[in-house]
């Protein structure tokens, strides 16, 4: 994996990578009707993490980033679900079922980021040398 001191493209291509490994995770739960939070989504999803933030994508600075914001705008906007809340509140209409769906696990996945990301990031404090 490259790390973010690389040149903008190839910062991108490698967030787009990890993007779509996260995205076939994501398919493959849902397929399987296995929740995200339980293995092997769960290992795969945290050894995705864990190659982002090594090389130092999972950082607030960066644009585009994979932060869990920066993964939930990414995912939603590859997914169109931005423009289909918008339009569904303007329209006081429900969510269909697949998009109803697709918003849960993007959740999922952000809150295990967000997580995650808390935990790695506070590890000095209770590790100390």
């Amino acid at each position: 994996m490259t790390s973010a001191s690389d040149s903008p493209a190839l910062h991108t291509a490698t967030i787009r990578k990890v993007l779509d490994r996260i995205e076939d995770v994501m398919l493959d739960a849902a397929k399987s009707t296995r929740p995200l939070e339980l293995d092997p989504a769960r290992k795969d999803l945290f050894q995705l993490f864990v190659e982002s933030h090594r090389a130092g994508l999972v950082d607030d600075d960066l644009e585009p980033s994979l932060t869990a914001d920066g993964l939930c705008a990414a995912l939603s906007n590859r997914w169109g679900l931005k423009d289909t809340v918008q339009d569904t509140m303007k329209q006081k209409a429900p969510l269909s079922g697949d998009q109803l769906a697709q918003m849960r696990s993007l959740w999922s996945v952000m809150r295990m980021w967000m997580e995650w990301t808390y935990a790695w990031d506070r590890w000095v404090e209770f590790h100390p040398e």
